[in-house]
């Protein structure tokens, strides 16, 4: 590859937070079940990735970078309460997922 690895890199990146955005009904929850990391764990990967360069980044900057808008916000909107049934799922997958 080039140096236009990082570029492209990035481009993937930003394209997944938009997918992420526009997909407000999909719960991390879901998320962490079926893929084993969601919206706050992109957050968390921002975030030590900017101190790993040396950029001081707090928690809600990284979420809101994720989430498109504070993360307060975000939950009032769109977060659901929980199913039992994802709650099991999650947990089940939690094994999986070790």
């Amino acid at each position: 590859m080039s140096d236009s690895t990082t570029e492209f890199e990035a481009a993937a990146f930003r394209r997944l937070l938009e997918h992420l955005r526009k997909r407000s009904d999909v719960q991390n929850i879901e998320l962490m079940t079926l893929a084993g990391f969601c919206r706050n764990c992109l957050a968390d990967w921002y975030r030590e990735a900017a101190i790993e360069r040396g950029v001081q980044i707090g928690k809600d900057a990284a979420r809101e970078r994720v989430y498109g808008m504070p993360y307060a916000a975000w939950r009032s909107q769109f977060q659901k309460e929980a199913t039992p049934q994802q709650i099991a799922a999650f947990e089940a997958a939690q094994k999986r997922h070790a």
